[in-house]
């Protein structure tokens, strides 16, 4: 029986986590062996579709090394990567982990304030980036002392020119699975945004949360494609990494705004077999008029960051012939609860059960493990390959994110008596949508800067497309007109200077904040209040 089958896996399960850990290593080196075994197919703006192999990327990332190691950047130091989906995003963390340097990987929707942050939090000493990030540097370059090397794959400080006399031998520094490796920041749930540290080691502890829900991957003519940026802990860890490690082939695309025609068009023309979709994108997908006729040849999918639902499950069983997988995880400890049609039946609403090696339980208040069909907070059990090493220069916060053995998500379910866990709600403010988790902390800070506004509160309201969209619920400055023309300079601030994604799709004016006795604003009132305008 399905249910036995799951029992067993967790039951024989087992860690290899060797001594000697290296990303660059894992996922490049041990492939590379003459053979030019493909790692990734770059599909062009123009359509041109370029063929890497490992030994390609193990030539590159040894050139790109050794001209960091000439240019002064050594163990430890932090390496930013500002790029979307492209061979070039790859060769930067490889070449930074062959060093034993930490990289860094930004989102390329970030405007300069975001990216400002992130650079300076962490004292880069190096981005590499194109065109368009060297052009939001330009802005904020004077306000980051210890980035003292920008590289450019488009021109300028020519990321190409620059690395063509350098060798092209390089051996990995030796690291442990605990050295860090690298820091991914948080969505920013409360207050500013926090570095996530990983070690070597989070790959290896991520593997069975990918093989999982992608039904025992890898297998024969297994070919990975996400549309999800690689900046972000679901493009990079969940797919680029997992795939490379198991040799598996990557298609790369950078995609600037999903397009569900095409993303089909792209499935079947390269015949992916597996992808990870965000539930907007099955969402977008949905709309598209018999998605089969297309010609697809997935076997399995995979999706993360909201409930999918019954109907939406009974659609992806139409339109791709399979099961959609969910799975659930956070920045800090990620793919840790998953679904498998292959070893269980996948129950609407429920997000899967714990994915063996990692123990999974449902705690009170107090921090102790309530019984079954109790609500409480998702909390995993320390330690974890696949947990986080801590915050950045943050002790404080990464010593609030335990309770003694257990890391508290934050996020409130329900475990029932089978081992499904059913999502119920957040005890922070996170905002999902459009797949992306995003804290109105950073939002807030930014727009309390506007010269306009005197308060602001951002909030999540239900959205048909997105799960949620963002709405920023404003207090205007004494004589100020809040008429449409404000409501369209608070949306192009915020897209322009912090991110895209971040910005309020809708903008409210109220007169104060509803705030409790002790002065924090009560945002479910705000909720129930605007949640049922368009």
């Amino acid at each position: 029986m399905k249910g036995d089958a799951y029992a067993a896996l967790r039951a024989g399960f087992r860690w290899n986590i060797p001594a000697r850990c290296n990303l660059a290593e894992e996922v490049c080196d041990r492939w590379a062996d003459g053979s030019r075994r493909l790692a990734m197919m770059q599909v062009l703006a123009d359509g041109v579709t370029e063929l890497i192999g490992y030994d390609d990327l193990r030539h590159r990332s040894c050139k790109l090394a050794n001209l960091f190691l000439a240019m002064g950047i050594g163990r430890g130091d932090r390496i930013g990567v500002l790029l979307p989906q492209c061979q070039e995003t790859l060769l930067t963390h490889l070449a930074a982990w062959r060093i034993g340097a930490i990289s860094v990987p930004l989102f390329t929707l970030f405007g300069e304030e975001a990216l400002a942050y992130r650079l300076r939090d962490c004292a880069a000493v190096a981005l590499v980036t194109d065109g368009v990030g060297a052009g939001k540097l330009r802005f904020i370059r004077d306000h980051l002392p210890a980035l003292r090397h920008v590289l450019d794959i488009d021109g300028g400080a020519d990321l190409h020119k620059l690395i063509e006399p350098a060798s092209d031998r390089h051996d990995c520094v030796a690291t442990g699975p605990d050295d860090p490796a690298l820091i991914i920041y948080t969505s920013g749930t409360t207050g500013s945004p926090k570095g996530a540290l990983h070690g070597h080691r989070v790959l290896r502890g991520h593997l069975p949360g990918v093989e999982m829900p992608h039904e025992f991957f890898p297998q024969p003519e297994d070919t990975f494609w996400t549309p999800a940026d690689w900046a972000w802990i679901g493009g990079l860890l969940d797919v680029l990494l997992p795939s490379l490690y198991h040799g598996v082939t990557v298609v790369a695309h950078r995609m600037a705004k999903f397009d569900p025609d095409y993303a089909l068009r792209l499935m079947a023309h390269y015949r992916v077999r597996n992808a990870f979709l965000p539930p907007t994108a099955l969402r977008m997908l949905r709309q598209v008029p018999n998605p089969a006729s297309f010609g697809l040849d997935l076997r399995s999918v995979g999706s993360g960051g909201e409930s999918l639902g019954a109907e939406m499950l009974d659609w992806g069983r139409a339109a791709f012939g399979l099961t959609i997988n969910e799975f659930y995880g956070q920045t800090e400890c990620n793919l840790t609860i998953s679904s498998c049609a292959g070893l269980f039946p996948v129950k609407p609403g429920a997000i899967g059960k714990p994915v063996p090696g990692h123990e999974v339980a449902i705690l009170g208040p107090d921090g102790a493990v309530l019984p079954r069909g109790a609500e409480g907070t998702i909390a995993i059990r320390a330690p974890d390959p696949v947990m986080f090493l801590g915050y950045w220069n943050r002790p404080e916060a990464t010593a609030a994110k335990f309770h003694g053995d257990w890391l508290l998500t934050g996020d409130q379910a329900v475990m029932d008596e089978e081992d499904y866990v059913t999502f119920v709600g957040r005890d922070d403010d996170v905002i999902t949508s459009a797949g992306y988790r995003i804290g109105p902390g950073e939002i807030e800070d930014f727009l309390q800067s506007h010269p306009a506004i005197a308060a602001v509160a951002v909030i999540g309201l239900p959205d048909a497309l997105r799960t949620e969209r963002v709405c920023a619920v404003v207090v205007p400055k004494p004589g100020i007109v809040a008429d449409q023309a404000l409501v369209s300079d608070i949306q192009r601030s915020v897209a322009t200077r912090l991110a895209g994604h971040l910005y309020p799709r809708q903008v409210e004016f109220v007169d104060a904040l509803p705030q409790t006795t002790t002065g924090k604003i009560m945002r479910g009132e705000l909720r129930r209040r605007f949640a049922t305008k368009d």
